[in-house]
Formats: C-alpha cells, structure tokens, sequence
C-alpha cells in the first residue's frame, strides 16, 4: 500500500541533554546571553520603531541557537552577536514570519521536487530533492521554498536533534542545474543556518556535472564539504555512506545512516512505498508542522518566554507532555 503523507516525529530522543560547558563556554554564552536578553533590547541600525524582537524571534534565539552561532565563529561572543543580529535582520527581509507562507510558497510545491519524509539514525528529518523535476526557469521563489523547506523541517526535530539530512536523486535528470541559483542557496545555507545542515546525500550522480560540483566545492566551507556523500552504498539493510561501512554493518555497528523503513523506495531503495500525491501531501505536512510549532510555543511560553530557553527542554516536555516552570518544578501540560 502506497503512503502520500509524512512520517511522524520519532518518540524517542535520539541523542542526550546539551553537554556541559566549560568555565570559559559559559563565560562566553552567558555574554551573548546577556546582549540579547535585556526587555528593551532593539536590533542595531534599523527603525527603531521596528527593533524590538518580537515573540517569534525570542523564540528562535534558544540556547542552542547562540550555541550554533558560537561554535560556527569559533567562540567569539562579538562575532556571534554580530552574526546573529545579520541573520534576525535577514529572516525578517526574506519573510520568514511573513510572506513565506503556506498559500504563498504552494505552487511550488506541487510538482514534488522537494518534500520531507523520514528521518535517519540521528533523528534528523529527510528532505527530499529530485533536481529533474525543477522547472525550466528558476525564480526567487524556488529559493525561498527550499528554505522553506528547511524551517519546516526544524519544526519535526526531536531533543536533541539539530540539524537535517539532505537527500538528492539526480536519476533522469537531463538538465544542468542553476549555478546562480546553487550558490546563492549555499550562501544563504552557510552564513543564515550554520550547524542545520547534518548531512547531504547526493545520489545517481551523472558523470557529466562533476565539472559543476567542482565549480561550487571552492565556495563551501570545510564544515559544509565534510557533509557531503556522493553515491552513498543503498541495500537490504538501509543506506551507509561506503561500501565498507554497509559490508561491516550488524545490529550493533552504528554506521547506518538510514533504516530501510526511513527511506522511500522510488530512487533510494527504502521500504515506504511513498508516492508524492500533493494534495494529500501538503495538507498533511502544514497541518504536522503547524501543530508541533504550536505545542512547542506553547511550553516555551510557560516556561518563561524568554531568550535562551533550551530547545530541548521544550521538545521534551511536548513529548512528554510536561514542562519545568520558572521556578524549576514539573508541570503537567494539560493542554497539550
């Protein structure tokens, strides 16, 4: 029986609590903590009557996000606040909380070139991205669907879970894909979400756009390339990075990096016979995300609703269907 909707978020936490820091992380976290935090806190050089955050961005700034940002700048506080502060800037010029809605970025949707299902050995969430099915021209709003894309997928990640793993099927694809476009993907991927990208599994790679890869290469950085997976080894027992990895593998080798009834079987060789029907797929997948966001704001609202609460204290307590309240005690959520 063929499958059209997404898969549910795994129940069980796939990695543990935040690590402790060290006396000079903390020291360094707490500056940029305390940068952010302050009530009458405005974003620098913009309308002032427009610089306060707003909920929405209090919410995004988590303790793992000034973490994301502190390690992808080597932990230097200054530079962490700058960055974040470009990227609070970027995501209200590019429309996250706006005009990238649902309604709008449909269309680009139904042909099924990209969509979420699954999730590897870690937890990350599967996106899908079949370039053969990418229209003639490109516009800002193929863009502004993969980031779409992206954020929908952080709304499915469990405790602990941070980043997503990226599945690409160049099978039938005949045509040369948008340099211009690629790049400014990758620039948006690098400087507006570091760490958000787990990995990238490229497969049925045709010979002739290795030229193209290598064009793009020299604009990743290290942290990126080190993501990538070409012709990942896919059989009977799930997808591995190498072929050494999956003639190694046994229950318990850990170098899986999908199991068989995680991945689709069209192209990838999975167990879910997953057909994209779009408009049973769309509905599902918003209705998922709209729900868990929900939750998630909800807990974190009585939780204090306040910059650098944890990301994973809110997804277990929407898991677990508790919360710890301001003064450290376990409430029930009885609406959730």
């Amino acid at each position: 029986m063929s499958i059209h909707v997404p898969l549910p978020v795994p129940s069980r936490s796939h990695e543990n609590a935040p690590p402790s820091l060290s006396d000079k992380q903390q020291t360094l976290y707490d500056s940029v903590l305390e940068h952010f935090a302050p009530v009458d806190y405005t974003l620098p050089n913009i309308n002032q009557e427009k610089a306060a955050l707003t909920v929405e961005e209090k919410f995004w700034l988590s303790y793992e996000c000034l973490l994301r940002y502190l390690r992808a700048t080597n932990w230097n506080a200054d530079m962490a606040i700058k960055r974040l502060e470009d990227t609070l800037k970027w995501r209200r010029e590019f429309g996250i909380y706006d005009k990238i809605t649902p309604e709008y970025i449909e269309p680009e949707a139904k042909s099924g070139k990209e969509f979420i299902f699954g999730y590897d050995t870690h937890g990350r969430p599967a996106i899908y991205v079949s370039p053969s099915k990418l229209a003639a021209e490109e516009s800002p709003r193929t863009t502004q669907f993969t980031v779409w894309m992206a954020e929908r997928s952080f709304d499915l990640m469990g405790p602990g879970v941070e980043s997503l793993a990226l599945l690409v099927d160049y099978a039938d694809n005949t045509k040369n894909v948008s340099f211009g476009m690629c790049h400014s993907t990758l620039d948006i991927i690098q400087t507006h979400y570091p760490e958000r990208l787990g990995l990238a599994l490229i497969a049925h790679l045709p010979w002739i756009l290795n030229a193209f890869i290598a064009l793009l290469t020299p604009f990743m950085d290290a942290h990126t390339r080190q993501k990538l997976v070409f012709n990942p080894v896919i059989n009977g027992n799930g997808l591995f990075r190498t072929a050494a990895d999956a003639k190694a593998w046994d229950v318990g080798y850990t170098s899986r990096v999908f199991e068989p009834d995680q991945l689709i079987q069209e192209g990838w060789s999975g167990s879910q016979r997953f057909t994209y029907s779009h408009s049973m797929y769309w509905e599902a997948l918003v209705k998922l995300c709209e729900e868990r966001r929900s939750r998630m704001f909800m807990v974190w609202h009585r939780m204090g609703g306040k910059v650098g609460i944890k990301e994973w204290d809110v997804k277990v307590a929407v898991r677990d269907g508790t919360h710890v309240d301001g003064d450290g005690a376990l409430v029930e959520n009885d609406q959730l």
